[in-house]
Formats: structure tokens, sequence, C-alpha cells
């Protein structure tokens, strides 16, 4: 099959269908952060306590929606039930911040928001995920550049989310969060009203038939005569998922300081005037969508390339790769602080370059393991293996909060991470540099090893 060939139709309703999902998943999170503190008076250290606990658990539940959705459900249904639920935790979070004055009542809305969001990315997140693998035939050479595709809708929705739910909600204003929470609760429904208009026609296997219904439920007869045993290249090829999703914890949980700790940074140590225009510290979670938006067709274009010439690098060691352009953006961010006294500023240029380099890590990372386990996996646990993958961000949110309570606070005890006394925001910074680094080579080292468990897959 040509590697030119055009893609299904299907990929680019998805496309949409993720991209305003995201655009209110990321719409929240450009908020939260600062609602929290700003709005509800938490401290930092909760702050980043509850962030990665609540991130952790929007990967945690996918495990729960994709045994669902390949048991019951399918696919469609799922995605449909998960909108619903996380468009009512937008909508909570609308209600917390409405009536932020009063604890008493603004807490309850805030606590449900989070767990309705939390529950609806479980149904929703593994299976829109999943079906862009089934718009393709097993061995298709497109599977790579469509998921690299489905992620620009990811990072357009992540782009315009911190834009338009930051200018709405953070103008330093507690008051103003309501409105950011509900532009984001706006853009859930409207992922749904797309899908439900065109899933039936566009969303279609190689041979025609509509993907997403519900598992057909087998008779007794039917039952003895399937195979459903796994062959030694099955539990090797899950063998290789784990070990993946391993090393992509190390990757997320620095790349995922964006929402917390590289916020705190943005709005407290970084010198944001440009022509008397203040950026507000919510817009610098635009930096790595656009990023994405401008590389993730020329890294595309460069598998294909590559694919062609039968010299495109296997799958895990574009993942090393991609955890050591992450170390190298912290590397940035780390010589841009190092020497400067407390209470200075940074040029707004030193973020920039952090996010640029973090981009192109991810674009080596992220699109490369949701297709790989689109490819490694099993059919029959095509969804509860994606959900394993999103397990791995799971613990990389809650572990992204923990090192996020590292951040050096003037006036308070220094932090120490495993002997690593944290003094300054170089020190904070070189806590990342060294882990992504470590990650990233021992990853290289186990390329091959991997690549011989794959067998044949790339």
């Amino acid at each position: 099959m040509s590697v030119t060939q055009a893609h299904p139709k299907g990929l680019y309703l998805l496309f949409a269908t993720e991209m305003w999902e995201r655009f209110s998943y990321y719409g929240n999170r450009a908020l939260l952060a600062l609602f929290m503190i700003s709005a509800l008076s938490f401290d930092k250290h909760f702050t980043s306590a509850l962030y990665g606990q609540y991130t952790g658990l929007v990967f945690l539940t996918p495990l729960i929606g994709g045994y669902i959705a390949d048991r019951y459900w399918g696919n469609q249904r799922s995605i449909l039930v998960g909108g619903l639920l996380m468009a009512a935790g937008q909508f909570s979070l609308f209600f917390a911040s409405t009536f932020y004055t009063n604890l008493t009542l603004a807490l309850p809305f805030f606590y449900s928001g989070l767990g309705l969001i939390c529950l609806g990315n479980g149904f929703f997140k593994p299976n829109i995920s999943t079906m862009v693998g089934q718009l393709y035939a097993p061995n298709d050479a497109r599977k790579d550049a469509a998921y690299t595709i489905f992620y620009m809708g990811i990072n357009l929705g992540s782009f315009c989310a911190p834009l338009i739910c930051g200018t709405l909600g953070d103008t330093g204003n507690p008051a103003d969060f309501r409105w950011g929470f509900l532009a984001a609760g706006v853009g859930m429904l409207l992922s749904l009203v797309i899908f439900q208009a065109f899933k039936n026609k566009y969303l279609l296997s190689p041979e025609g038939q509509i993907l997403g219904l519900p598992p057909k439920q087998l008779s007794a007869l039917e039952k003895s005569k399937v195979d459903t045993s796994l062959t030694t290249i099955d539990i090797q090829r899950m063998i290789v998922i784990g070990v993946l999703a391993f090393f992509v914890v190390f990757f997320w949980s620095a790349f995922e300081q964006a929402g917390v700790s590289l916020t705190f940074f943005a709005r407290e140590s970084t010198d944001r005037m440009i022509y008397g225009f203040e950026v507000p510290a919510s817009w610098f979670q635009s930096l790595n969508p656009v990023f994405v938006l401008i590389f993730a067709p020329i890294m595309a274009r460069l598998w294909m390339t590559l694919s062609a010439k039968g010299k495109e690098p296997s799958s895990p060691t574009k993942m090393a790769w991609g955890l050591i352009l992450l170390g190298l953006g912290y590397v940035v961010i780390a010589f841009g602080v190092d020497g400067i006294d407390a209470g200075m500023k940074v040029s707004i240029l030193w973020l920039v370059s952090m996010y640029w380099l973090h981009t192109m890590g991810e674009l080596c990372l992220s699109p490369i393991g949701l297709s790989l386990v689109n490819k490694l996996a099993p059919a029959r646990f095509a969804s509860l293996l994606m959900a394993v993958w999103f397990l791995a961000n799971a613990a990389a949110n809650w572990f992204a909060g923990i090192l996020a309570g590292f951040y050096p606070e003037s006036g308070k005890p220094f932090p120490s991470f495993l002997g690593w006394q944290v003094t300054n925001l170089h020190d904070f910074f070189m806590l990342f540099v060294a882990m992504s680094f470590l990650a990233g080579g021992l990853l290289l080292l186990a390329s091959k090893p991997l690549q011989k468990m794959m067998h044949g897959i790339r």
C-alpha cells in the first residue's frame, strides 16, 4: 500500500471530536491551579498535590472505560457517556467558581466537578484513541502518520483553550474564573454534537462496516469455536507495551509541570510584558500546542519519507529521543535561571525555547506511543491495553504533582529530593534534566531487544 494514499474521512471526524474535547480539558487545566490559589486560597504545596492526584485519576479511569467498552458498550456509547460526564464536570466547576466566596457551597461543586471529569475521561479517552487505529488495516503503513494527524487535533484544541478560557477566566478577578470553566463546558458539548452527527457515516472499517458498536455476544457454541488463547508473540508484544509505559512515566511527570510549577514560574519569575501588555500566565500553556501544530506535519512527513527509504527508526528509539529532547528543554530553562537573584525575572524567550524542545520530544514519543499500542495489542484487548497505556500517564501525573511540591518558595525551608537539596530554581529544573537523560539513555540501550520482541512491528 502506498504511504501517500489519502486517509479515511473518519480520521478527520475523530480529529474534530478530540479537538473540542481537548479544548474543554486544557481550558480547565489552564485555569485550575490559578483558581485554587487565587479563588479558593489553597497554598502551592496543597495545590500541586491535588493537581497531581486529579490529573493522575484522569488517566487512571480509562482502565474502567476501556474494559466496559471492550466487553459491553463498544467505543461509540462509551465516548458519548464520557463526554456527557465531562461536560457536567465543567459546569459543576462553573458553579464552584460562581460561589467561590462561600467555601461551604463552592467546595462540593469543585470536588464533584473534578470527579465527573475524571470519570468521563475514563470512558472517552481510550475509546476515541482506539478508533483511530480501527480505521486502517492491521499492517497499514499510514498508522503512525494518522496518529500524528490525530495528535494535531488534540493540540489545536489545546492551543485555543488557554487563549480563550484564559482570557475569560484569568483576568485577576477571581469571580471571572467561572466564564473560563463555562467555555470549557460548551466546548465539550460541541465535541459530542459533532461526533453524534457523523459517526455512522464516516467511522467505517476498511471493509465498510460501522466501527465502535457493542461487541457481539457469542452463543456458547460460537464461543467454543473461537480460540481466545494468547500466543507467545502476543505476550511478548504486551510486555513491550508495559516496558515502554514504564519509561513514559518519566516523560510525562516532567512534561506535565506545565500545569503547575511552570505556571508558577511564568506567573512569578518571567517578565511577561510585551509592548506594554502583560501576557497572562495561563497563555503560556498554548506554546506547546502551537508548536505541535507547526511541527507535527513536518514530523509526519519525515517518518513517512524515512519509512519509504527503509531508514525509519524503531518506535522505542523515537521515544528515547523524545526523553532526551525533554531533558534538553530543562537544560535551557536551568541555564536561564542560573545565578539570578531571588525576585528577579527572566526573559520570556527562555520559556519559549524550553517549550519548543519539549514539543519536539513529545512528537517523538506521544503519537508514536499511541500508534504502537494499537499495533501491538491483540484485537480483543485493544481498548483495555490503550487504557493500560494511559495508566502510565496516571502514575506520571501523580508523580508530577509530587515533584511540583519541590518548587522553591521564598521564606519556606528548602526541600530535598532523594538527597538533592533544592535551594533555587536552577536546582529544581536540574531534577528533570537528570531524570529525563537517565530514562532516555536506558531506553536507547533497550531499544534493540524491545524491537525483537515486537516481531516485525516498528
